[in-house]
């Protein structure tokens, strides 16, 4: 896997809206936050456009995610937002300048797309706070120093979390790939599809129904993904819709998915569509420990 370097004091960093349309106050207000850790932010010609739910039509997305990875003298790519977008355009990237100069691009939810498409082309990216948790800052004083110091100091975090009654005990190191569930089983039998063989998979979702996660969790299983990976680590399912008429919590759907599988498990991990969105380096490697105290997940 290929690491982009740290940024350096002055160095610019793009902000572009390959997805959803965003709330221009956010731009604004990341762009400060930026500026303040001594970067110079930048955004795309069409960081600002709508067209029904996207920001701009796929040309336009397209143009401002290809120039920002072309243009040298952009250092590192933050993803305004999520939303819907990314795979309509996934295919149409030219990802081959960050063979040769890998950035950091950062962002989650429909970004996932992108972070499958860096992990299967060997690139490291981060699954990490966009614009609104800049804008939101105060409610986020955890994790974006986080995200601050793995930008600008070549961190790697390690992350402890407390004893769950759900987790599965147990050790395992490998690479760390995953993101957004719905985004993971979207891609299933594509060329964005995961390599899930000796990994460690993260998933997390928002606003789904329980049996939706069932019916992933179940593909996943089916596909023989599941049985590839060496851990899981559950993030934050924010808003699911029905669980009790289903019967199951999605800590047990996820369970149920992965009774075969002799691997640890970690859930509620905190990262996902949540306030102090834990920033995670997709690509790189991690060892994960889950016992009797809790669990923890260091990238090394």
């Amino acid at each position: 896997m290929k690491t982009p370097k740290h940024l350096q004091p002055g160095d610019t960093i793009a902000i572009v809206s390959p997805s959803g349309a965003i709330n221009v106050e956010y731009i604004e207000a990341a762009k400060e936050v930026l500026k303040s850790w001594g970067l110079l932010a930048v955004e795309g010609l069409f960081a600002r456009n709508q067209y029904f739910n996207f920001a701009g039509v796929d040309e336009e997305r397209l143009t401002d995610l290809q120039n920002a990875i072309n243009d040298p003298n952009i250092k590192a790519i933050m993803c305004s937002r999520g939303g819907y977008g990314l795979m309509k355009i996934i295919d149409q990237i030219d990802l081959k300048p960050l063979r040769r100069n890998p950035k950091w691009i950062i962002g989650f939810s429909d970004i996932t797309a992108l972070h499958n498409a860096l992990s299967k082309k060997g690139i490291c990216s981060i699954h990490g706070s966009m614009c609104k948790h800049l804008f939101e800052s105060e409610l986020n004083k955890e994790s974006i120093p986080i995200l601050q110091k793995i930008l600008l100091e070549d961190y790697r975090p390690t992350y402890t979390t407390a004893y769950n009654d759900y987790n599965k005990n147990g050790h395992a190191k490998g690479r760390f790939i995953g993101g957004n569930l719905s985004l993971i089983f979207a891609l299933q039998g594509t060329p964005y599809d995961l390599d899930y063989k000796g990994n460690i998979l993260f998933i997390e979702d928002l606003c789904e129904y329980a049996y939706h996660i069932d019916r992933m969790m179940e593909g996943l299983r089916l596909s023989g993904a599941l049985s590839k990976i060496k851990g899981l680590v559950v993030g934050q399912f924010t808003d699911i819709t029905n669980e009790e008429k289903f019967g199951k919590n999605v800590y047990e759907i996820i369970q149920s998915a992965m009774r075969d599988y002799d691997v640890p498990i970690l859930f509620d991990f905190p990262a996902g569509h949540i306030d102090n969105n834990m920033p995670l380096i997709i690509g790189n490697k991690v060892e994960l420990n889950v016992n009797i105290e809790g669990g923890s997940l260091t990238f090394l």
